[in-house]
């Protein structure tokens, strides 16, 4: 997620913020299949989209069929009121299409704020999300859970968001729908090892990582954040971005494909870990030979290795 205020630049119309809906299952057929694993079952990456970045002047039906037709089997969505997540829901089923996850965010009202308010209205965002998400059929909700910055220590952003991570991790439970942790632009979590103990200190399978490829490219290596993270990871965010470690801000994210990312030494580690759920784009929208053609980027890069 890197669509606010201290984000970087983003490509295209990403703006994670126009969510909307959908989740599930679908197995990805063509080059992203994967190999067959020794001993085991055949297993595949499921491709999705965020369904705010489809054309808004087609309809709520069309959009989902419009996913299924370019390639993809589901989408991300967001919270929405009970009586629209049921159209979502039927909407998606309908075209054989999965809404896999609900992106809340956070950045509106980040669980490290030092105001009690400020805290229990992202909690209550949260708890919002959640039914929402099971109400879609979703099994899991993006979350960044605060900022660093010149107001908000570092030590007070971890202890804060960890209670209040606590506090969602029932609610999170009785519904089957994961809190998953989203690695961001936000000064906070900046090592995979400090990123995987802050969730084991959560105590809970409920709480766990949205691990975002392209997001630790300006100061580290995606293959590795995979490797160290590991089963944590549930969910994953695929954007590219032009540079690396030591050009920080100096780098750019770019289309799918042309930036600094190894995307073999991405899916080795991917396979490593066992990883088979979604991969969502986070790249903005086009038309339908956009769509396509960025759903084929999908099946070449993540190709088995």
């Amino acid at each position: 997620m890197s669509r606010k205020s201290a984000s970087p630049p983003a490509v295209g119309r990403m703006s994670r913020r126009r969510f909307v809906a959908a989740a599930g299952a679908a197995l990805v057929v063509g080059p992203s299949a994967r190999a067959k694993p020794e001993g085991g079952q055949p297993v595949s990456f499921k491709k999705a989209l965020i369904f705010g970045d489809l054309p808004g002047t087609l309809s709520i039906e069309d959009r989902f069929k419009m996913v299924r037709d370019v390639g993809f089997e589901g989408v991300e969505s967001s919270p929405v009121e009970p009586a629209e997540a049921e159209r979502m829901r039927a909407a998606a089923e309908k075209a054989g299409v999965a809404i896999h996850s609900v992106l809340y965010g956070g950045w509106h009202a980040p669980l490290s704020s030092a105001d009690p308010e400020v805290v229990e209205k992202g909690i209550k965002g949260m708890e919002a999300a959640l039914r929402s998400a099971k109400a879609q059929g979703a099994d899991g909700v993006l979350l960044v859970p605060g900022v660093v910055n010149a107001g908000t220590r570092y030590a007070h952003a971890y202890e804060r968001s960890q209670k209040a991570l606590k506090r969602l991790a029932p609610l999170a439970a009785e519904l089957k729908v994961s809190v998953l942790v989203e690695e961001v632009w936000n000064n906070f979590l900046l090592s995979p090892l400090e990123f995987a103990r802050y969730l084991d200190e959560v105590k809970s399978p409920w709480v766990q990582a949205y691990f975002d490829v392209g997001n630790v490219v300006a100061f580290a290596w995606p293959e590795d954040w995979i490797r160290t993270l590991g089963k944590r990871i549930k969910k994953v965010h695929l954007k590219d971005y032009k540079g690396g470690p030591g050009l920080g801000g100096n780098g750019r994210f770019v289309h799918l494909g042309e930036g600094s990312i190894d995307w073999p030494g991405v899916r080795r580690a991917l396979d490593e870990i066992g990883y088979n759920g979604w991969v969502t784009t986070e790249l903005g929208g086009g038309d339908e030979a956009w769509w396509k053609d960025l759903a084929a980027r999908i099946d070449r890069l993540l190709a088995p290795v």
